[in-house]
């Protein structure tokens, strides 16, 4: 039997704060674009793999996971 199988639905449990930063993150944006605040939230998004954090030509970009 297959992992897939068993595991009919995965979800990663997140704040109500952790929801409206990812809300707000659209495309590739640069990190600094983001209050102090929302960049620790995309810190701990990043974490739960919600986030990519991407280093391009000294800039550090990031982009929403697709969620299905």
């Amino acid at each position: 039997m297959k992992l897939n199988e068993l595991i009919t639905s995965f979800s990663i449990a997140m704040s109500n704060e952790e929801k409206e930063v990812l809300d707000l993150i659209e495309g590739i944006q640069p990190l600094e674009s983001f209050t102090e605040r929302e960049q620790f939230v995309i810190e701990g998004l990043i974490r739960k793999s919600l986030v990519s954090k991407v280093h391009n030509k000294g800039y550090t970009l990031v982009m929403a996971n697709e969620i299905k």
